[in-house]
């Protein structure tokens, strides 16, 4: 990654033509925090469930952080190709720029894998930034090299083709359409071709390969968006997310009787579904901010929202590194945690939940610190 000192993001006007919006990084600091904060429990024995991924079928509000942060990436993702095609590049420049970037982002996700032990032959290979750093390459290409209906049918395809072989390609062993973590599909892929490097050991992975096709479309989601706000006048705009919004979540729920919502199987009606709340808090996040002028309050999203990768690396770091043993077996996290907050309030859940939010503020300060000297990491 590369540090640069660059100078605070723009207040855009209330119409949207600027290249950058403050109440996006608002939306990206909100999703930063909330996955610091859902990652860090202080006993994972004790989480409240709105903290904790649904089992299986069905979501909880955590469910959506993940592609709350792929839609915003497809945001990002026009806004910024856009100023660079201002400014000259080319199609081909930004394809390459796009590669380099995944590239950085997918090797720092493998990296967080393999610390401390560095065991390549039994590393996780897919994960939060793998994923993130494949769709955004794959979405790029998709965005620099077809046209809006040619997206808009490759979506389709997406989630269509998703559904499809989900529920019409037999597994051996289980048949078609079952979509259990062993009986599945994706699971079955994963086995095949990742069997000693998945989150589940010999089972399956929740950022796995064929999952990650639809994870696409969440992305491209955001990109429809960012290329319909252009321009539009502040009520249009909050008018048309929100219209965006019911019919997301509409669709979604109503796919989700034949094809349920799974954030494990990242499965059609869950991007459906995410895709209309993510457009509902990009409404509300934009006409507090942007639109009415109340930047107070969201100030401290800002500072991660223009850091988001940095600290949120940072973070999976220094989480790992705290829960891994040191010299005599010591684990900072169990030290720190028992002399300090287990006993903090009579409710273990209350104690966890401090904790994270501990480990939260310990990176918006390193996060406000980062934005105080003017300091931008960009991969």
């Amino acid at each position: 990654m590369a540090t640069l000192a660059q100078t605070e993001p723009s207040i855009v006007a209330p119409k949207i033509t600027s290249t950058r919006l403050l109440s996006l990084d608002v939306f990206r600091g909100i999703t930063i925090a909330s996955m610091i904060l859902v990652n860090d429990a202080g006993d994972w024995g004790h989480i409240y469930w709105p903290l904790g991924h649904a089992p299986w079928h069905g979501w909880t509000p955590t469910d959506l952080i993940f592609p709350f942060f792929l839609f915003i990436v497809g945001v990002s993702m026009v806004l910024s190709f856009n100023s660079r095609r201002a400014r000259g590049a080319t199609r081909g420049e930004l394809m390459l720029h796009s590669l380099k970037r995944a590239a950085i982002i997918f090797g720092l996700g493998l990296f967080l894998a393999l610390y401390p032990r560095f065991d390549f032959s039994i590393v996780r290979i897919p994960g939060v930034l793998q994923r993130i750093a494949v769709v955004y390459l794959l979405a790029s290409a998709i965005v620099l090299y077809f046209g809006r209906k040619t997206r808009m049918a490759i979506t389709a395809v997406l989630l269509l083709g998703y559904w499809a072989a989900m529920m019409l390609i037999p597994v051996p062993g289980y048949g078609a359409g079952v979509l259990s973590a062993d009986g599945s599909l994706a699971s079955y892929v994963d086995r095949l071709l990742l069997y000693n490097h998945l989150y589940v050991s010999h089972r399956f992975d929740p950022e796995g390969i064929l999952s990650t096709f639809p994870a696409i479309a969440t992305c491209l989601f955001g990109v429809f968006t960012g290329e319909w706000i252009r321009g539009k006048e502040p009520k249009q705009l909050v008018r048309g997310l929100l219209i965006g919004a019911v019919v997301g979540l509409a669709l979604g729920k109503i796919w989700n009787i034949w094809f349920p919502i799974n954030k494990n199987l990242w499965t059609s009606s869950y991007v459906l579904f995410c895709a209309g709340f993510a457009m509902a808090v990009f409404a509300v996040c934009y006409w507090l901010v942007d639109f009415k002028g109340w930047k107070r309050w969201a100030q401290p999203f800002v500072w991660f929202g223009v850091n988001p990768l940095a600290i949120f690396f940072l973070a999976s770091w220094f989480g790992k590194a705290t829960s891994v043993p040191w010299v005599g077996g010591i684990r900072i996290k169990s030290v720190v945690y028992g002399k300090v907050f287990a006993n903090l309030f009579p409710s273990p859940y209350m104690n966890s939940l401090a904790f994270a939010v501990c480990f939260v503020l310990l990176f918006w300060f390193i996060a406000w610190a980062l934005y105080q000297k003017k300091i931008f990491i960009r991969v």
